[in-house]
């Protein structure tokens, strides 16, 4: 009989032989592990979202510290807490552990295993209360300077005979405009009052009603009263705002009240966003149904260090599908090797001067809408459909897209990441790692939201710019610039646009001397101080203490 994974075979008669009792004992362990690593591993059932055009989300409210601390008025009402929900909102303190898992046989070979990492190790003893005091003074300064009162929480009171606007008034600075939206709506009185205050300008009424007494005009305060609601409302809809102190993105709350009732809502002040456009081009001519003209909205950008072998078969690859698009070459080679060839920009560096202060050279110099980071060592194909991402950019609110990778195992990466950070103390945040998406992209097949991707992407150059590349990171980095780019860059990836790897793999004794050199600089020893940088880096800059991932 056939020996499968069933009851009739686990449970064979007494004079069945051993080895058929562990044949059938190692058919069900691997069964077993096969369920749980398609169960941990396979696609999830993730959400398809729409992000063409998709409205911005309202921001979050985090959980007030006395909110299990009720009012004296509320005290003597009892409540249960669900602690299942309240483990899940914000809170200002985190921990970077590992997170459980089941306890199985080869756990590490087949899932991996977690990890959690500390950053204040790095440090001495000894000096870590002075960087500890300078970290705090920069991460205050620059909370002053990324809030301002626009992120303040204002909460509609039930009940209120005030109308007014919640938010979306919106004011250049120095300049002035009428406030939408004001109205009273009170029961019968002999008089009716109003009044409104401000603290970075003034009101005024763009004309006068009859029955109604206007006070303060030209002032932070103004009081509106009369005995005709009708008048009074009418009234309010000529009050005007100016601003008087000039900030170029701010906001003024503004206190609204009558008698026992008061609102308050806020006026956005802030130039008006200078737009950077760029000229798409015709579409390619002489290809049937092309939309995108990639030369002009593409411009192909790397960072080369010795390896101008690797580097001209990138070009070679690179112009036989794409003849006329711009490559930009950022090299920091001891001694460099001149590239030529149309449509080629060579950049050159210090000796050694890093990674990533080559990608921001490289894209400082791009000047199209897009910018393709490649590395040298990449192979482009007919797989590597750079229209395919440039569609993706244009058609959706991502500002950055990957691609997927080849090696030549035949083997296919991502890369895809999941990065949160938790909010902590005075020792820092907590920033946790994940493999793998958040959701699939609905009109674009293969394609999914994450916040991390392969060092194969396309973005829209601005923003690339915004975040930018941390010079101090120079041979081993690449993921620090999504860390850095978080709630800056909303990132795609696309399993179906790929490029090739060169292969790595070369015996010992057939490298050359910038072969050896390269590894060298690439694959630095454990003595190397890159680690100690990159966590002083997460710990000062980013304000993190630990790290953990599964």
């Amino acid at each position: 009989m056939r020996c499968g994974v069933s009851r009739s075979c686990c449970h064979s008669p007494v004079g069945m032989r051993p080895v058929q009792k562990s044949l059938c004992v190692l058919m069900v362990l691997t069964a077993s592990l096969a369920f749980l690593y398609l169960h941990v591993w396979s696609q999830k059932p993730y959400s398809v979202v729409d992000l063409r055009n998709r409205p911005d989300r309202a921001p979050e409210q985090l959980l007030k510290d006395h909110l299990l601390v009720p009012d004296k008025k509320y005290a003597h009402i009892a409540f249960r807490i669900k602690e299942e929900i309240l483990e899940l909102l914000p809170k200002n303190s985190c921990k970077c552990e590992v997170e459980p898992s089941m306890n199985l046989p080869f756990q590490k070979h087949f899932f991996g295993h977690g990890w959690s990492l500390e950053f204040a190790n790095v440090f001495n003893p000894a000096e870590l209360p002075e960087i500890n005091s300078m970290r705090e003074q920069e991460y205050r300064r620059y909370r002053e300077r990324s809030q301002s009162s626009a992120d303040q929480l204002l909460i509609v009171q039930a009940n209120s005979p005030l109308e007014y606007p919640a938010q979306g008034v919106e004011v250049r600075p120095l300049q002035t405009t009428l406030i939408p939206g004001l109205s009273l709506q009170a029961a019968d009185r002999t008089l009716y009052r109003v009044n409104l205050t401000a603290t970075m300008g003034t009101f005024d009424v763009a004309a006068e009603v009859d029955g109604v007494k206007v006070e303060g005009e030209g002032e932070m305060h103004l009081i509106m009263s009369g005995s005709q609601l009708d008048n009074l409302n009418r009234q309010m809809q000529f009050v005007t705002y100016t601003n008087t102190l000039f900030h170029p993105n701010t906001a003024d709350i503004v206190q609204f009240s009558t008698d026992e009732h008061q609102a308050s809502f806020a006026i956005r002040i802030r130039h008006l966003l200078t737009p950077r456009l760029y000229n798409p081009g015709s579409s390619s001519r002489g290809t049937p149904g092309a939309e995108y003209n990639v030369s002009a909205l593409v411009t192909i950008a790397t960072k080369t260090f010795l390896r101008y072998d690797k580097l001209q078969i990138l070009i070679d690859s690179i112009r036989k599908f794409y003849p006329t698009v711009t490559i930009i070459i950022a090299d920091d080679s001891q001694t460099p090797e001149h590239v030529q060839g149309p449509h080629i920009e060579q950049y050159f560096m210090p000796f050694g001067k890093g990674w990533f202060a080559g990608r921001n050279l490289a894209i400082s110099q791009v000047t199209t809408k897009y910018v393709l980071w490649v590395d040298d060592d990449f192979i482009f194909t007919p797989r590597t459909k750079v229209e395919k991402l440039v569609d993706v950019l244009e058609k959706t609110s991502l500002n950055l897209v990957g691609g997927a990778v080849r090696e030549i195992s035949g083997y296919t990466s991502t890369y895809r990441q999941q990065i949160s950070v938790q909010a902590g103390n005075e020792e820092g945040d907590c920033i946790r790692m994940r493999q793998g998406h958040h959701h699939s992209i609905e009109g674009f097949p293969n394609c999914v939201v994450t916040d991390g991707v392969i060092n194969f992407f396309l973005a829209r150059t601005d923003k690339v710019r915004q975040v930018g590349f941390d010079p101090r990171l120079s041979r081993v980095a690449h993921l620090e610039f999504f860390i850095d780019g978080l709630g800056l860059l909303h990132v795609g990836s696309c399993s179906d646009v790929v490029v090739d790897h060169a292969p790595k793999i070369k015996l010992p004794w057939l490298k050359t001397e910038s072969e050896k050199q390269y590894a060298k600089f690439r694959y630095p020893n454990s003595s190397d101080n890159s680690v100690i940088v990159k966590h002083s880096l997460f710990y000062f800059k980013n304000h993190f203490k630990c790290m953990a991932g599964n």
